[in-house]
C-alpha cells in the first residue's frame, strides 16, 4: 500500500526529513514458531504491522495493516510492549527517514495468510531459535523475547 495520504501531507511539507510516527506490529504465534514477513523496501524479515493513522485505535490500525498486507483477520489477545529508539529507525530508498514507536501486540490468525507481493514479499512461519539466522529488522529480537512472560 502507498504512504498514507497523512504521510504524504507531512512529506509534502517536509520531504525526507525526519519524521517520529507510531506504528503497531503483531505477533501471530503457533506455539514456539512465529508468523514473520520479508519485506519488499528492504529484503528484510520482520513482523506485520504499520502506521497508525490520525483518530484510529492502534488495535484497529493492527487489524487493517495485517489484512490489507496479508488478507489475514486476527484477534488481538492483548499488548506485548511498546518499542523504539535507534533499532526501529529506517531510511527508505527514496530517502525517507523514519523512526517508528511501535505497540507490539500478541495476535491469534483466524484465516489464511498470503502476502500482498506489494509491500510483503513473502511471509514465513520460524521457530524461536531459526529467527537469529535470518536477515531481519534486530528489534524483533527484543519483541519475541518479551513473549516469553506470556
Amino acid at each position: 500500500m502507498p504512504m498514507s495520504e497523512y504521510v504524504q501531507s507531512i512529506r509534502d511539507r517536509v520531504g525526507n526529513d525526519f519524521l517520529l510516527l507510531p506504528g503497531v506490529s503483531a505477533v501471530i504465534r503457533d506455539d514456539d514458531r512465529f508468523l514473520l514477513a520479508r519485506h519488499a523496501h528492504s529484503g528484510l524479515w520482520s513482523l506485520i504491522g504499520g502506521g497508525i493513522e490520525p483518530g484510529e485505535e492502534p488495535a484497529e490500525a493492527l487489524r487493517r495493516e495485517v489484512l490489507e498486507e496479508t488478507g489475514a483477520r486476527v484477534r488481538v489477545a492483548g499488548i506485548i510492549g511498546a518499542y523504539g529508539g535507534e533499532p526501529l529507525m529506517v531510511e527508505y530508498p527514496n530517502g525517507d527517514r523514519v523512526g517508528y514507536v511501535t505497540v507490539a501486540y500478541d495476535c491469534e490468525l483466524l484465516s489464511p495468510a498470503a502476502p500482498d507481493m506489494d509491500e510483503l514479499l513473502e511471509l514465513g512461519w520460524f521457530e524461536r531459535d531459526a529467527i537469529a539466522a535470518l536477515p531481519r529488522r534486530t528489534w524483533i529480537d527484543r519483541v519475541i523475547a518479551d513473549t516469553g512472560a506470556l
